[in-house]
């Protein structure tokens, strides 16, 4: 028997560590797998190996694993069979077509922390190589939604949205939610935290109200009020698309069919009957050019359609950011003025009447080419707000609260323009670079205030943008960032002139 050693982190996997002599003396080499054994409970693990962490008759058991042997105080292990799943990771490597159980087995060992992040990142890569076929992405996508939580809602039709994202500032989830819902629909919004981005959109409603809720609070939220935001990792709802972001983001990939999976799974499991996808298109977004936007709307609908879930896609425009701020609260408090009708950018009310006018064509409550008319009388009416208040309460928030209550970050510092001009281009990236070195979204009060738009005119000296940060140095350190590589270019009207003036 050995001793438990709990190490308290949760690290993704089941994994222990062992001391080298005994690692040793039972042949066992990092990256193999054990049985652990207590007394009732058993789980198999991957080894990790040590010389200092923990002593000989020592087992460190991290989070993951301990709970699967009930905070067990001792325990035996035997050494494990690989799972059945690397077989078929390597013939997806080959290039050969998987099966139906198969793919299930993978997903049900990505689920279950069976495979090491080597291993993980073997079918990341081996994906993202050889893209799967339709039939195999329903596959994954159906496993994706079978090995989790799943919602079955009384009511129906069932509404939800996703952006596949690539542009800042993309806070639409805060306007067309509240609109669906007060138009008698119900909308379950799973959304997800930033991992890339300045601010996801669970994050952004963390600034008014609470987001961590299982599946069965969601589906009761849902049904009183009309619809939930909230964030998707805390329900166990497709826990397998999470561990696979989490391995993309580090390998900087994104393979297709996983894409499609990542979308349709977790509107599949939340019960969505219809699903508009918002697909940014321009420079420095997921799709460059609307012929990939076409492509990428044909196989969402394929797949909606093997799913029986109704699809639409909006191509919308990705070239500059959505409103004029990045950031967790700087966001959120744009959305409220809006929902107040006290003004806001067009560019935000455009997009997400257009969202939530597709929405609710899609539900029966709007007729074709109506629903963006409905959709701007649900929130001029003030209906808009009012649900949006009843939602932020139903999770625990403060229903009372108003644009002009959101704090931002205490320290602000305006980016100059260098010339006369007119704003030409926006670098997205930078601009999200920016407001994360400011600290977003940590930090839900820092962010970046976007002073001048594409086309506009700038006077020099005129404030182009204006970071926030709570922190001197992290502002200081995104200021100078801003400072060596501008992210608005700005022009004058004219670029050239011909003749030159050396050749007169």
């Amino acid at each position: 028997m050995l001793e438990v050693r709990h190490f308290d982190i949760e690290i993704g996997q089941n994994k222990i560590m062992l001391n080298l002599a005994d690692a040793q003396e039972r042949g066992l080499n990092p990256g193999d797998r054990v049985r652990v054994r207590a007394k009732g409970a058993s789980t198999t693990a991957i080894v990790d190996i040590t010389s200092q962490m923990v002593k000989q008759g020592e087992i460190g058991i991290f989070t993951e694993a301990l709970k699967e042997l009930k905070e067990a105080k001792a325990v035996d292990i035997l050494p494990a069979p690989k799972p059945a799943s690397l077989c078929y990771i390597k013939m997806l490597m080959d290039n050969q077509k998987l099966r139906e159980d198969q793919i299930r087995s993978i997903v049900q060992d990505i689920v279950d922390n069976n495979l090491s992040d080597i291993e993980l990142s073997a079918y990341i890569t081996a994906s993202y190589i050889h893209n799967l076929d339709p039939q195999e992405t329903e596959w994954l996508t159906r496993a994706m939604i079978e090995t989790g939580k799943r919602i079955h809602f009384d009511v129906h039709p069932v509404m939800d949205t996703h952006s596949i994202g690539g542009v800042p500032g993309n806070k639409v989830s805060l306007l067309v939610v509240p609109i669906v819902a007060a138009s008698g629909l119900l909308i379950p919004k799973t959304s997800s935290r930033a991992i890339t981005g300045a601010g996801g959109t669970a994050d952004l409603m963390e600034v008014v109200a609470p987001v961590e809720f299982s599946a069965e609070e969601i589906k009761e939220i849902t049904e009183t009020v009309g619809g939930v935001i909230v964030w998707g990792g805390a329900t166990n709802i497709a826990p397998a698309d999470d561990k696979l972001i989490k391995a993309e983001y580090a390998l900087s990939i994104d393979p297709y069919s996983q894409m499609l999976a990542s979308i349709m799974a977790k509107k599949g499991a939340v019960g969505a009957d219809a699903v508009v996808v918002d697909m940014p298109v321009g420079p420095g977004t997921k799709l460059a050019t609307p012929e990939a936007g076409r492509s990428l709307a044909k196989d969402l609908l394929d797949l909606g359609e093997r799913l029986n879930i109704r699809v639409e896609c909006a191509m919308t425009f990705g070239g500059s950011p959505v409103g004029r701020t990045i950031g967790p609260a700087l966001e959120v408090q744009e959305a409220l003025i809006v929902l107040e009708n006290k003004g806001g950018p067009n560019s935000l009310r455009e997009k997400s009447l257009s969202l939530a006018g597709i929405l609710l064509e899609m539900g029966g409550v709007a007729g074709r080419g109506e629903g963006y008319k409905s959709a701007e009388e649900i929130l001029t009416s003030g209906r808009a707000l009012g649900k949006f208040r009843e939602i932020i309460e139903a999770q625990g928030g403060d229903p009372k609260i108003k644009s002009e209550d959101i704090q931002i970050g205490e320290n602000c510092e305006d980016i100059l323009a260098y010339s006369n001009g007119y704003v030409v281009a926006f670098y997205n990236k930078r601009l999200v670079e920016i407001a994360r070195i400011a600290g977003a979204p940590a930090d839900k009060e820092a962010g970046v205030i976007i002073r001048k738009k594409m086309g506009e005119r700038v006077k020099k000296d005129e404030p182009l943008i204006t970071i926030c940060s709570n922190s001197d140095w992290m502002l200081d350190s995104a200021t100078k960032d801003a400072k060596r590589s501008m992210p608005i270019v700005v022009e004058g009207m004219l670029l050239e002139r011909y003749p030159n003036v050396k050749e007169i």
